[in-house]
C-alpha cells in the first residue's frame, strides 16, 4: 500500500531522470527503460487502467508526419518536446497527489494485484536465504528445484491472497495437457513459477513461457498470466531483455514476466 509520501517519491524519482534521458540518443535503451519504469510507477501509484497511465502513454516523442527530406533536427526537436510533455505530466501527477491525497491511502490507491506479485517475486530470494540460515542450523527448506520454489511461493502468496488453487488443469495445446502452478480464482490470475538450472536458461525459459502463454489464452479463469523465474545462479544473462520481450498483452491475455534476483 502506497502512502502519500512514497507515491510522491516514486513519481519524483522518474521525473528526475527526464534530463538524463534527454541527453541520450533518441529512443535509446535508457529512454525505453525510463518510459517503462515510469508506466510501472504510475500504475503502482494510481492503479491499473486509469487516465493517469493513459495520459502518459499518449505522450508522443516523434513527428506525426514526415518525408524523406525532413531535417534530422526536427526529429530531435519532436523527441525533446515529448520529454517536456512527459516532464510536465509527471509534475501534474505529483501536484495531484500533494493536493488531493490524504496521508492515509484510500481503497482505490491499493497496489494492483500485479504489483503485489512483483513485490513477492522481488523478495523471494531474500526469504529463501533467510530460511536457509536458521538458528542452531535447524532443518529448513532448501530451494533447489521448481518444487521448492512452488512450496515457498505458495506460503508467501498466503500473505496477500485467500483463494489460492494449486495445479488446476490447464487447456491442452497440441493434444497435451498440463497443470497450473497456482490459480488466484477471484483475481483471475494464473501464476507460473520456474527455476533456472543446467539446460534451462534464457532460451529454454522463453520457449516454455511462449507455450504457457498460448495455453492460458484459452483458460476461462485467466485474465493475467504472471510468470516468475527464480534465477539464483544468474543463468539468464539479460533478465531485463527477457522480461521486456514477453511482458505485454498477448491477445486478451496480459502477461507479466519477472526474473529475480538480478545481477547476483
Amino acid at each position: 500500500m502506497l502512502n502519500k509520501t512514497t507515491a510522491i517519491e516514486r513519481l519524483e524519482r522518474q521525473r528526475s531522470l527526464v534530463e538524463d534521458v534527454a541527453h541520450q540518443p533518441r529512443f535509446s535503451p535508457e529512454f525505453k527503460k525510463w518510459r517503462r519504469d515510469t508506466e510501472v510507477a504510475i500504475t503502482n501509484v494510481f492503479g491499473e487502467n486509469t487516465r493517469h497511465l493513459t495520459d502518459f502513454e499518449r505522450v508522443c516523442y516523434s513527428l506525426g508526419a514526415f518525408t524523406s527530406g525532413t531535417p534530422e533536427d526536427e526529429f530531435e526537436q519532436a523527441f525533446q518536446r515529448g520529454l517536456c510533455d512527459a516532464d510536465a505530466l509527471l509534475q501534474s501527477l505529483i501536484d495531484e497527489v500533494k493536493e488531493y491525497w490524504s496521508d492515509e491511502p484510500s481503497p482505490d490507491q491499493q497496489p494492483s494485484i500485479v504489483s503485489r506479485l512483483e513485490r513477492l517475486a522481488d523478495r523471494f530470494h531474500l526469504v529463501a536465504r533467510r530460511l536457509r540460515d536458521r538458528h542452531n542450523s535447524r532443518g529448513t527448506i532448501q530451494v533447489e528445484d521448481e518444487y521448492d520454489v512452488q512450496d515457498l511461493l505458495h506460503a508467501m502468496l498466503m500473505i496477500d491472497f485467500d483463494d489460492i488453487r494449486c495445479e488446476e488443469w490447464a487447456p491442452s495445446v497440441a493434444g497435451a495437457c498440463s497443470r497450473i502452478d497456482f490459480l488466484l480464482k477471484t483475481e483471475q490470475v494464473v501464476i507460473e513459477a520456474k527455476k533456472t538450472r543446467k539446460g534451462l536458461a534464457a532460451k529454454e525459459a522463453g520457449e516454455q513461457l511462449l507455450v504457457d502463454i498460448a495455453r492460458y489464452q484459452a483458460h476461462p479463469d485467466c485474465r493475467v498470466l504472471f510468470c516468475f523465474i527464480y534465477d539464483p545462479e544468474g543463468r539468464i544473462g539479460n533478465p531485463a531483455g527477457l522480461e521486456r520481450d514477453l511482458t505485454k498483452r498477448h491477445g486478451d491475455l496480459d502477461v507479466r514476466v519477472v526474473v529475480a534476483p538480478k545481477g547476483l
